[in-house]
């Protein structure tokens, strides 16, 4: 099967997606409205906005697959904004957590951080996905030349530590944080060989 897309459906695409990524966070205020939070919401933001993080970074990772099998190396082109947004929702994840919860208690901060290890993987994941985010514009793909699809290949080790993060992190449920992290192994599956052939070249030596 093969799609061609033009400029102008791809500009629409980009269009469509960004209201998509919006409307969970306009929902908040109708779900605040009609009490779908309970009197202690921070908890609940927290994984809410995580869990918009988690699945907006997967359909990041299903833009590769899905142009290859459409033939449209255009659809490429949407992956970048997908995953601004992935960043965006990490963003306020870790905001909600440092302002509403631990009300910026630098040394509470730390001291979680440093203890307990969820917490640990949600950090970095974070710090990788800033520097992705720093490095995505154009301008910088092109001054970094090659090292530039190395760094972004990072996103991979940040689709297996998140949903990692996840099921650490939740005291009880851990059917869902399982489906996101079977879903980010089957799409890192999908790019098996692109994974390993940095190993099979160090073999090879």
């Amino acid at each position: 099967m093969r799609i061609k897309l033009s400029p102008k459906q791809i500009t629409g695409l980009k269009v469509l997606l960004q209201l998509a990524a919006m409307l969970p966070l306009l929902w908040l205020p109708w779900a605040f409205s009609v009490g779908r939070f309970s009197a202690d919401p921070i908890p609940e933001l927290i994984q809410y906005t995580g869990d918009w993080a988690l699945r907006i970074l997967l359909l990041s990772l299903c833009v590769s697959p899905l142009a290859k099998a459409l033939k449209s190396a255009p659809l490429i082109k949407v992956r970048r904004l997908i995953g601004l947004w992935s960043f965006t929702y990490a963003c306020l994840h870790l905001l909600i957590w440092l302002w509403l919860d631990l009300q910026w208690g630098w040394s509470l901060i730390g001291s979680e951080i440093i203890k307990r290890g969820f917490i640990t993987l949600g950090m970095l994941s974070w710090l990788i996905l800033l520097l992705l985010s720093l490095t995505s514009l154009q301008k910088i793909q092109r001054r970094l030349g090659r090292s530039w699809q190395r760094l972004h290949n990072w996103v991979y080790l940040v689709a297996i530590l998140i949903p990692i993060h996840y099921w650490w992190a939740v005291k009880s449920g851990w059917i869902q944080p399982l489906i996101y992290l079977l879903l980010s192994l089957s799409l890192l599956w999908w790019r098996r060989d692109k994974l390993l052939r940095p190993v099979r070249r160090l073999l090879n030596k």
